[in-house]
């Protein structure tokens, strides 16, 4: 058996990846905004041994109003609220939550976060993205949206600034003695002074840290700027990968960029994003796929699939003709070149496209059997495609099939744990404490 284990990740969407999956006949009612609902889900995500909840989340609001009124994005509570609320009714997975660099300031965003990290007992981790939609500095005063290369410029001193206050306190600082009256020890207490480009930070930060010593750093951007933030500061990657010889590529790219910032090639780990569709046999398996289909509106497909590619308005051309020539934009490059890849290499229409993409959005969508997935995922993580894989189940049925079928196969092959290595986020992941 394989003394290396895969790390898994939920990608937690209370109705489903897809995005008509919420009209499901198993899906709850409003279960995008169901306590009730996340609760269930996390709880189940623990009892199968997830390493952790991963949240995604945008500042953007679709100003198509057809879109806008037929999914259930419409209706989008803070993750950093949810995963507070199920650190309460959980012990070991841990909790990731997507957060911008470009309409947040660092102060604010490091103390939610370890705020999150000491109230979980340090199962916090930190989504880093750059705002992808033009429409987010609608909601910002209303200035243009930075081009991509600032953005990243932007993402790489706030990282700094954010890790560098969460620095603020030694571990042993907060002495809390009653009989000396000394609360902290203030020479264990570090003050930032951050003067940069971006940002003037003075610091401490004013929470402690915490039984992990500091949230986790994920990054999940797959341009050359992404890629680099990630060797620097990440120590997991979330990635849109299809196929395995691009993963082996990614990875491999990834890995060898550690050594120049001083970093072992186990300090971070690839995680891509998987979307399976599975059943007991491979016919069932293609009939839950076509199911799918069947929840959704032509005209959100489209809106959804325009979005992805950058803002380019599909709205006009054939529904079953080719994907026209789509421009390079600012918005996300890497999830751009992977869609349009997907459709040149597989000679996609429109429809095929986009109904291929709201489920995965661009990453890995295995239909087959419960072994047949088990045996792809084995063949990405023996040939050093991923670490891991960040699960992302399709509609609410998928979640429990991925529970009580997969893992288990997973583990008989001894490629996931069968108990939690420890307390913290860290001690599961293998992952340093600072």
């Amino acid at each position: 058996m394989s003394t290396r284990k895969m790390k898994l990740g939920l990608f937690f969407e209370p109705s489903g990846r897809h995005i008509g999956a919420w009209r499901h006949p198993d899906a709850a009612h409003a279960g995008a905004t169901s306590s009730e609902n996340f609760i269930r889900i996390a709880r189940k995500a623990e009892a199968s041994l997830f390493d952790f909840l991963f949240i995604a989340d945008t500042n953007n609001v679709w100003e198509d109003l057809e879109y806008y009124s037929r999914v259930d994005r419409t209706g989008v509570i803070d993750p950093l609220v949810i995963l507070t609320l199920l650190s309460q009714h959980t012990s070991r997975i841990g909790l990731i939550a997507t957060a911008s660099t470009t309409y947040t300031q660092p102060f604010h965003l490091a103390r939610s976060f370890a705020s999150l990290d000491y109230v979980s007992g340090g199962r916090a981790g930190w989504n880093v993205v750059t705002s992808m939609f033009e429409g987010e500095a609608k909601n910002f005063s209303g200035g243009a949206h930075p081009v991509h290369a600032d953005r990243y410029r932007r993402a790489e001193e706030f990282v700094d600034v954010v890790r560098g206050l969460w620095r603020s306190f030694e571990v042993d600082a907060f002495l809390c003695d009653k009989e000396s009256g000394l609360y902290i020890d203030v020479e264990k207490m570090h003050v930032l002074n951050h003067v940069g480009e971006f940002f003037s930070v003075r610091g401490p930060l004013n929470v402690p840290r915490s039984a992990q010593s500091e949230p986790i750093i994920v990054q999940a951007g797959s341009s050359e700027p992404g890629k680099n933030l990630s060797a620097r500061t990440a120590e997991v990657v979330f990635t849109a990968t299809q196929k395995m010889e691009n993963a082996i590529e990614f990875y491999s790219d990834l890995k060898s960029r550690l050594p120049k910032f001083g970093r072992a090639e186990d300090s971070l780990l690839v995680m891509p994003g998987i979307s399976p569709i599975m059943g007991a046999t491979e016919s069932e398996a293609r009939e839950k796929y076509e199911q799918l289909h069947e929840l959704l509106h032509p005209a959100v497909g489209i809106s959804l699939l325009s979005t992805l590619l950058g803002g380019f308005d599909l709205s006009s051309y054939p529904l079953d003709g080719p994907l026209p020539d789509i421009p390079e934009t600012e918005g996300g490059k890497g999830r751009q070149s992977v869609i349009v890849q997907q459709a040149r290499r597989e000679n996609l229409t429109i429809r095929e496209l986009y109904q291929k993409t709201v489920c995965g959005r661009g990453h890995w969508q295995p239909v087959g059997t419960y072994t047949q997935v088990a045996d792809m995922m084995e063949e990405w993580f023996v040939n050093h495609a991923a670490d891991g894989f960040n699960i992302m189940p399709p509609a609410p049925p998928d979640l429990p099939d991925f529970c009580d079928h997969l893992i288990p196969e997973l583990q008989r092959r001894g490629l996931f744990r069968t108990a939690y290595e420890g307390t913290n986020l860290r001690e599961n992941l293998g992952l340093s404490v600072f």
